[in-house]
């Protein structure tokens, strides 16, 4: 099961912790269903905060740390997206009942949850920001591991993810979230995994939309033996963001691939795969519309998609509470403009 859930997921301003914006951004109103109004994506305002647990307020020049990220991108285009599965692992930990969990702290550096079996080859990832780390002391790893998996996804050719900085780290692992809080690839039988991906998404505060939007991200990376015991790509171009993930699982004739591994599906020419959690997308009807709907219309998609993902990475951030998807600002047109960062 550790192991499924390793595969399952595998702005440009400089700013000074000591401004404050005076309101989050969400990047574009949200839909009720497939056939719902067209949205808008937007950058998020560099919101300012406090970045270390002595709450010193010291200035970070992100322009330069993300100029830094792209260029270490630019020497390793296929660390591209481990870095989005990094800023997905260390967010998809949230539990909002308990509200643990999240970004905020950027436990996934300490022992258990750096060993859990989700987190397999992320450790490269983590290795590969130590030298912008070393060279930006002031930024906490939670917000470098975050900003690395927005410009990763741009880098790749994705819309522009509203990204602040804001997120604490925690000094040890005292606060390690459990086992098990991401998603696996396979619980077994259809049913159940329909119903696991449904409810580890649920758990963290997501509806239907969301889900398939976030899992659409599969278009970015392959799965590998040695991190998670499945084997292969999802689309044929792999470190580019399209939504080609989703016209496959529609398209393809996908079979059981008889190997020795782990349940995954294979296309009819064996180029391509998908883990049973991809299948339960168009196993289900609700989650099938949807996948229907961005198969169709990559606009749409990845307008949902940079909202998902904004939101993913700010769960239960303490900086950033309320959380702007909380406000009922959605039909004020003034305040969403002064709200973006054009």
């Amino acid at each position: 099961a550790a192991a499924g859930a390793a595969a399952l997921f595998g702005f440009s301003a400089s700013v000074a912790l000591a401004e404050q914006c005076a309101a989050p951004s969400p990047p574009q109103a949200a839909r009720s269903s497939p056939a719902g109004a067209s949205v808008r994506a937007a950058r998020a305002p560099a919101a300012a905060s406090s970045a270390n647990e002595a709450g010193k307020k010291q200035a970070v020049d992100y322009a330069a740390i993300r100029a830094a990220i792209e260029a270490a991108l630019e020497d390793d285009e296929d660390m591209g997206p481990t870095l989005v599965r990094l800023a997905w692992h260390l967010s998809g930990t949230y539990d909002k009942a308990t509200k643990t969990g999240g970004s905020e702290g950027a436990t996934m550096r300490f022992a258990p949850e750096s060993e859990h079996g989700a987190n397999a080859g992320l450790g490269g990832a983590r290795d590969f920001l130590e030298p912008i780390k070393a060279r930006f002391p002031a930024c906490t790893y939670a917000d470098l591991y975050t900003l690395a998996g927005v410009v990763a996804i741009e880098a790749m050719g994705g819309p522009q993810i509203g990204w602040r900085p804001g997120r604490r780290d925690f000094a040890d692992g005292a606060q390690c979230t459990p086992d098990g809080r991401l998603p696996d690839a396979d619980k077994g039988t259809l049913g159940d995994t329909v119903r696991h991906v449904k409810a580890i998404f649920a758990r963290m505060g997501f509806d239907t939309q969301e889900t398939v939007a976030l899992i659409g991200a599969h278009a970015m990376g392959r799965c590998h033996t040695s991190a998670s015991g499945y084997d292969g790509p999802y689309t044929l171009a792999p470190t580019a963001f399209s939504s080609d993930c989703y016209a496959r699982l529609l398209e393809e004739r996908w079979t059981l691939r008889q190997w020795n591994g782990p349940d995954q599906f294979e296309s009819e020419d064996k180029a391509l795969m998908m883990l049973p959690a991809d299948m339960a997308l168009v196993w289900d009807a609700e989650m099938r519309g949807w996948v229907e709907l961005y198969a169709q219309d990559y606009d749409a998609w990845a307008s949902d998609f940079a909202r998902a993902f904004q939101k993913l990475e700010e769960l239960g951030v303490k900086q950033f509470d309320p959380p702007w998807w909380s406000l009922n600002k959605w039909g004020d047109e003034a305040w969403f403009r002064k709200s973006l960062l054009w």
